[in-house]
């Protein structure tokens, strides 16, 4: 987390990637303070506006990504077509994360970090942040589209005419075409779609902290939606392996604080410590990473399937884990305001998220069962349902 930003008059925004790629500069961005070129005073008023508000909009997307990751689990049983979440393709199906996964994470993590340092001492940094601005800018769009979907689908009455439509390329003919792009859509969808739009331009155009959230809250709940871990195993291999890696390169080195500096886009979520005095116009920043929120918002989101798993009609995982990443968040900003030193929020998030439901289960008497639960890629499940077919066949 940061404490304050002078934000650039003109400087273009930029992106690496959303989701997995994007996470890894999201922590290096998120977990520093980059200090004002002219030091700005805020007020106590303005710091407590500030950090509470970044506190709620990172609840926000852990909560609803949460509770629209259960639905997308569910589609994996339902089929595709049954998962009301926008635009149906296969991209809207959950990407499980294995244990091969979360061990090999930090590292690239660390690789990527260490890439976008080198990146930025050797390369003009205006050139590169345009570049990725306009990727960034297609992203965020899409990313968008696919939060606002479902709302959509309630506002529209019933009566609206919704026509279906599909996009697809192929490549080859006969037996061998294979797809390439297949995206089903309707009306409500486009008009999603134009709304992100306008919100991409005006982020494009004026880089505005607004749109910026905007982004950022719909990247931060698509991660937590579509990214699973498959056990709760996996899920404690990665946070442990991101703990070391957020509190190496933080402390141990300038290559964070570097590419903090130079790395500019809407991967965090940032508000004016200086809004009461400046209203919409204010330009010094407390900013909180994405990283620190879909990483343990992952985690959580696993305990909330967890939950519903026991079929009990309780959400004690959840609901313990939730109020621990609170308390994890709150008590980096304290540490962080009482030594007045940038701090790596995972130092503080994965005890918290990690250990509090785990108390809870041995309370219960449920940690072996907790450690039990796995869940099955959709290309497993795919694969069994092959080799059950095929069984049945030669029966």
């Amino acid at each position: 987390m940061s404490e304050a930003e002078q934000a650039p008059a003109s400087a273009p925004e930029a992106a690496a990637a959303v989701i997995l790629d994007a996470l890894n500069a999201t922590d290096s961005n998120g977990t520093e303070a980059l200090n004002a070129t002219a030091k700005f005073v805020a007020t106590p008023e303005g710091t407590a506006l500030a950090y509470g508000s970044l506190v709620f909009m990172a609840l926000l997307p852990i909560f609803f990504g949460a509770l629209r990751s259960v639905s997308c689990s569910k589609s994996k049983e339902l089929g595709e077509n049954d998962y009301d979440s926008g635009f149906r393709n296969s991209s809207d199906m959950p990407e499980t994360i294995t244990g091969r996964d979360a061990a090999r994470f930090p590292i690239i993590a660390s690789c990527t970090l260490f890439g976008l340092y080198l990146f930025f001492k050797v390369f003009s940094q205006e050139y590169i942040n345009l570049l990725l601005s306009v990727y960034f800018f297609g992203l965020g769009v899409l990313a968008l589209s696919h939060t606002m979907s479902p709302l959509m689908s309630r506002i529209f009455p019933e009566s609206f005419p919704n026509k279906q439509y599909q996009l697809l390329f192929t490549q080859g003919s006969g037996e061998s075409k294979e797809e390439i792009v297949n995206y089903e859509f309707d009306t409500k969808n486009l008009v999603c779609l134009v709304i992100s739009s306008v919100v991409g331009v005006w982020y494009l155009l004026k880089k505005h902290w607004i749109a910026n959230n905007l982004f950022g809250l719909a990247f931060a709940l698509n991660g937590v939606e579509l990214l699973h871990l498959n056990n709760v195993s996996t899920g404690c291999i990665l946070l442990g392996g991101l703990f070391v890696y957020d509190v190496f390169w933080v402390f141990g080195t300038n290559v964070m604080v570097t590419v903090a500096k130079s790395f500019e886009a809407p991967i965090k979520l940032v508000f004016p410590q200086d809004l009461l005095e400046k209203g919409l116009g204010a330009s010094n920043f407390a900013m909180l990473g994405l990283g620190d929120i879909v990483i343990p918002g992952i985690f959580i989101a696993l305990l909330l399937r967890f939950d519903v798993s026991l079929k009990k009609n309780s959400r004690t995982y959840f609901y313990s884990s939730f109020l621990a990443y609170i308390f994890g968040l709150g008590l980096t900003i304290f540490v962080m305001h009482t030594f007045k030193h940038a701090q790596p929020a995972l130092l503080y998030l994965v005890p918290a998220c990690v250990g509090f439901p785990v108390i809870v289960a041995l309370i219960k008497g449920e940690l072996t069962e907790m450690f039990r639960y796995e869940e099955t890629p959709p290309e497993d499940e795919a694969t069994k349902e092959e080799s059950s077919e095929s069984e049945k066949k030669d029966q």
